[in-house]
């Protein structure tokens, strides 16, 4: 055949792959999930998640360090609350004595250098396992604000870089701005979860923080599956309001928002590769149906390719041992 252009001239070797490759992913893009838990000397593997554990704060201090030597330095952080913490106005998620407000001053003090981000929503704290307030079986949107804005101050005095906001509740982005602004924290960064869907995925998430709602599900604030447009409206609110990231969650079965929102926004762009889809790449991985390893790096670059230019995954430490040793 008489053929002027052969795509495969530019596949014939790996140095020419290397140099045409048009996606990449680094380990200064991932951010760490880690799970808190009270008390000391303790951590405890996940049931749903292998190879991811809570962890009391001497023991997250170390997983930190190990980290920082992989060039792994940005991290999430939830807390395992117990039972007998949580109420209906989640007031432990701002009392000074929290274990997780102490996590982070030991983790700043400490790592002076990594970034923490940190999770603002009422369902850790919340003895009705829901984001919002709840009265009379409803979820309350502005009685929750105040909430809120409590818990993000006191992640930000305690020295968070940036507050995560993942309740979905309206206005909740702007309420939170005017009140770290006010309170002298102008510097301290809002990641929103702009477009967090009502996902089948987040199982094993729940069962790390058994913090799945008591009754009823979460639709009435987190966003519908078959929506695509709707993530737009809340993405042009947030930066509005005083967003600095937009997040998407899940990563994978919403690979489309992510692209839509890389090409409408000019803000960086969060995508979270959640709990249900590593778990499902490790079971299929013991079970021999697919290589882990190779399935994980193809799933980060599918994310940067639809165009995250940051990824929360649980896969970040794995991909950052395997960065080191190359």
């Amino acid at each position: 055949m008489k053929m002027t252009r052969r795509p495969r001239r530019n596949r014939k070797n790996s140095i020419i792959r290397s140099m045409v490759q048009e996606t990449d992913v680094s380990v200064s893009k991932l951010i760490y999930p880690l799970f808190l838990m009270d008390g000391v000397k303790k951590k405890e593997e996940i049931n749903s998640m292998p190879g991811i554990f809570r962890y009391s704060i001497d023991h997250i201090l170390a997983e930190i360090e190990t980290c920082c030597k992989l060039n792994l330095k940005s991290f999430i952080l939830f807390p395992a609350v117990e039972e007998q913490l949580k109420n209906s106005d989640a007031t432990y998620s701002y009392d000074p004595s929290n274990f997780y407000l102490r996590a982070i001053r030991e983790i700043k003090q400490k790592f002076p250098e990594v970034v923490i981000v940190t999770d603002v929503a009422m369902d850790p704290y919340n003895s009705d396992g829901h984001d919002g307030l709840v009265k009379n079986g409803k979820i309350l949107n502005d009685e929750t604000l105040p909430i809120l804005g409590k818990m993000a101050m006191a992640q930000a005095e305690s020295g968070a870089d940036i507050v995560g906001p993942s309740d979905m509740m309206d206005g909740r982005i702007g309420y939170l701005r005017e009140c770290l602004d006010e309170a002298g924290f102008a510097e301290t960064g809002i990641m929103s979860y702009t477009a967090k869907y009502a996902s089948n995925f987040y199982g094993p998430f729940r069962d790390a923080l058994e913090s799945a709602p008591k009754y009823g599900d979460k639709k009435t604030y987190q966003m519908d599956y078959a929506n695509s447009r709707e993530a737009l409206i809340e993405a042009e609110l947030d930066i509005y309001e005083g967003a600095d990231f937009l997040m998407v969650k899940p990563a994978l079965a919403y690979l489309d928002i992510i692209q839509s929102l890389k090409q409408n926004f000019d803000i960086p762009i969060v995508a979270y590769n959640v709990s249900g889809e590593y778990s499902m790449v490790k079971a299929a991985a013991e079970k021999g149906w697919l290589n882990g390893e190779k399935t994980m790096i193809e799933i980060l670059y599918s994310i940067k390719r639809a165009g995250a230019d940051i990824i929360i995954s649980y896969f970040a430490k794995e991909f950052a041992q395997i960065a080191e040793s190359r």
